[in-house]
């Protein structure tokens, strides 16, 4: 029995941010009914395909089951509204205002069930002036503050390689605000709305930014907090082979080590007297060998300093296999099986590792 066994959740979600939620919970047992429109939802048909399904679609779905209804459809919302009527939680990722139109808002469906919690995912959430503002992940990060802490130069930024708000803004808290909501209907009878905003997450990851401007009454410049590039001590060197070194030696004792390790002289040592000069001397002497010859000595000297592993290699890697990241697998509807997407669900909490397909459009 794993913890959320006989729970129904009905899944209105698209994309990323809601599957991904409902994948969780469906890892942690519950049943998740995708609600499809004719045809399926568009991101079936994502690149890349495998088999003639979307490789995306396939991991981010799996386990679930689908129907498909047309909302306009007075036989398909009859049999919407007996689903709502015994489902336990609810999952929708439409603009504010959508699901209200479509006769499906929180209010309508409390009335045909009072335990139901009914999560909405959204950019800016339910409520304020941006709420019908359209925008995507690098939109909701540039306006909270954390993209601009970022450190590329100004005439060639980078673009984070996660997407932060959808994930960490979306998913997640949709999640850990279900499972409170369900902690809650236990003591109470009754269920909730449960308004997710994808954007307002994005301010607890400035979390050292507003530190300093409460404490210092100044806020940072792009790149200046000490782990977005400030410090020779949290930064990424290209050794001589191009490959990247991550350094990662914030305390002291570990700073100590990897100077050593690298024959560090002494006058850049002490990183607060010029931490540009610092971080030049580093580099150059990064750049001075191949990954491969620096992979051992930083292992041996324990200063979190680690070679920046592909993700093809990173699979394979055998602390990650040992521990099962990828020991699940997901299948198409042919019957060709591969990785399933990691979720942070506890080993306990799942059932053993084996073969689950993602749902044929139904």
């Amino acid at each position: 029995m794993q913890p959320l066994s006989g729970l129904l959740v009905i899944d209105f979600t698209t994309l990323l941010p809601g599957p991904l939620a409902t994948l969780m919970l469906a890892e942690a047992g519950a049943e998740v009914i995708k609600i499809e429109q004719p045809g399926g939802e568009n991101a079936r048909r994502f690149p890349p395909m495998i088999d003639g399904e979307s490789a995306a679609f396939v991991m981010l779905n799996r386990g679930k089951t689908s129907m498909a209804l047309d909302l306009k459809n007075e036989a398909d919302r009859t049999r919407l509204t007996e689903l709502v009527k015994r489902a336990d939680i609810l999952v929708e990722q439409f603009r504010p205002g959508v699901m209200t139109r479509l006769g499906l808002g929180y209010e309508e469906m409390r009335a045909l069930n009072q335990k139901l919690i009914y999560c909405s995912i959204s950019g800016y959430g339910q409520s304020g002036p941006r709420v019908h503002e359209a925008g995507h992940d690098i939109n909701y990060i540039g306006n909270t503050g954390l993209l601009d802490l970022q450190p590329g130069p100004r005439d060639h930024p980078v673009v984070p390689p996660m997407l932060a708000a959808d994930i960490a803004g979306g998913s997640f808290p949709a999640v850990i605000n279900i499972l409170l909501a369900l902690r809650a209907r236990d003591q109470s009878g009754q269920g909730c709305h449960i308004d997710i905003a994808m954007t307002d997450a994005m301010f607890t990851f400035t979390w050292a930014a507003l530190a300093l401007g409460v404490a210092a009454n100044r806020f940072p410049a792009p790149g200046e907090m000490w782990l977005v590039g400030g410090s020779p001590r949290y930064q990424i060197y290209p050794a001589k082979d191009r490959k990247l070194i991550a350094c990662g030696a914030i305390e002291q004792k570990f700073w100590i080590a990897f100077t050593k390790a690298i024959a560090l002289p002494t006058l850049f040592i002490d990183d607060s007297r010029d931490p540009k000069a610092t971080r030049d001397a580093v580099a150059k002497l990064i750049a001075a060998r191949t990954s491969e010859e620096w992979h051992p000595i930083f292992a041996a000297a324990d200063c979190c300093t680690t070679v920046v592993t592909p993700l093809e290699e990173a699979m394979r890697d055998p602390h990650f296999v040992e521990r099962g990241l990828f020991a699940h697998k997901v299948a198409t509807a042919s019957g060709k099986d591969f990785p399933a997407l990691p979720v942070p669900i506890s080993p306990e909490f799942r059932e053993p590792a084996g073969v689950k397909k993602a749902p044929k459009l139904g």
